[in-house]
C-alpha cells in the first residue's frame, strides 16, 4: 500500500479534517462524524483509508495526550473499517443509504462494549466488573447510536464527493 505524494497529503488533510469535525462537535454528546468518515473513507479508498483514520487517532492522541482513554482508538475504529470492508460494493442503490446507517448506528451501539476489553486490561476488572463497566454505559451508547444513525445520513453525499474529487484530480 505505497503511497504517491498526493495520497499522502490528501489522506493528512482527512485525517485533520476528521480530528476538526470532533473539535468542533464536542460541546454535543455522542455526536461526532466520525463513523460518516470512517465508512466513507473505506467506501472510496478501502484498505488506504486506514491512512487518514490513523492520522485522526493520532491527532487525538497528540492534542488530548497518549493516555488510557485513547488506547481503545487504537483498534475501536478498525472494527468499523472492518465491517464496513465487509459489506458487498455493489449493494443496489436504494439499499445502501440504510445499510450504511445501520452500520455507523451499531458502532455507535455497541461503542462501550468495544471499549470494554482495554478498560479491563488497563484497570484490572474481571468479568463481572465489566459487564458492570459496560450497563453504566449503555444509556450514552443508545446517544450515539442514535446520533450515529442520522449522521450516517451524510455518508452516501460524501462518498459522492470524494469519489468527484478523484476523478477530477486525476486530469
Amino acid at each position: 500500500m505505497k503511497l504517491s505524494i498526493k495520497e499522502t497529503v490528501v489522506f493528512g488533510m482527512l485525517g485533520a479534517l476528521m480530528y476538526a469535525s470532533k473539535i468542533l462537535m464536542e460541546l454535543l454528546p455522542n455526536l461526532h462524524l466520525i463513523g460518516v468518515f470512517t465508512i466513507a473513507l473505506t467506501i472510496v479508498y478501502r484498505k488506504k483509508a486506514l491512512y487518514p483514520i490513523y492520522t485522526y487517532v493520532f491527532l487525538n492522541g497528540l492534542f488530548a495526550g497518549f493516555s488510557a482513554w485513547w488506547v481503545p482508538y487504537l483498534y475501536i475504529w478498525t472494527v468499523l473499517w472492518a465491517v464496513t470492508m465487509l459489506l458487498p460494493q455493489n449493494m443496489p442503490i436504494q439499499v445502501q443509504a440504510p445499510v450504511y446507517m445501520a452500520v455507523c448506528a451499531l458502532h455507535g451501539f455497541s461503542f462501550g462494549t468495544l471499549y470494554a476489553p482495554a478498560q479491563a486490561i488497563l484497570f484490572g476488572f474481571n468479568f463481572k466488573a465489566t459487564i458492570a463497566w459496560i450497563i453504566k454505559g449503555l444509556p450514552w451508547d443508545v446517544v450515539h447510536g442514535v446520533n450515529n444513525f442520522f449522521c450516517g445520513a451524510l455518508i452516501l453525499p460524501l462518498v459522492t464527493i470524494l469519489r468527484l474529487i478523484e476523478k477530477n484530480s486525476q486530469h
